[in-house]
């Protein structure tokens, strides 16, 4: 088998960032995904699974209700729990999502109340969420992003 391409990025080499994972196209149509690396892999601590969780219900909320709600294909965690993936139709670059995502860190980082979805009838896991310290990660990595402006894989 093909080894798959994010397979192929040094991980050890890895930063915090905003970088385009891969680029799909069909019939006419792209698809690009991106790769918000949160945590430096194999350096830091993962992040814990409540947080990572609230992020997501919250990310997901933002996304889906911002100017570009129309493009978002999904908004979701690595495996690896070092960061979140972000599809989008359109062939894209970080720099065009960039202002987004601040404004997405912003939204987690200033959130107040109950997290969107967290109910026995909207999420298969509900109770697990921890909002402090999804505000943690992301207060974090907008420092780091801000600073350091990661666009591109490590060579």
């Amino acid at each position: 088998m093909d080894k798959i391409e994010s397979f192929k990025v040094d991980h050890e080499r890895l930063e915090s960032g905003l970088y385009v994972s891969r680029k799909d196209f069909k019939d006419g149509v792209a698809v690009t995904t991106f790769d918000m690396r949160v945590t430096r892999p194999n350096r830091e601590p993962v992040m814990d699974m409540p947080a990572i969780h609230t992020i997501e219900h919250l990310g997901a909320t933002f996304l889906r209700n911002s100017k570009i709600a129309k493009d978002v294909v999904y908004f979701g965690p690595m495996g690896c729990r070092t960061g979140f993936y972000i599809l989008l139709f359109g062939d894209l670059a970080p720099e065009d999502i960039f202002s987004l995502v601040m404004e997405m860190t912003d939204f987690i980082i200033s959130y107040e109340g109950d997290i969107p979805g967290a109910t026995p009838g909207e999420c298969g896991n509900y109770s697990e969420q921890n909002l402090d310290m999804a505000k943690f990660y992301m207060r974090e990595y907008k420092k780091r992003l801000w600073e350091n402006k990661s666009f591109t894989y490590p060579e």
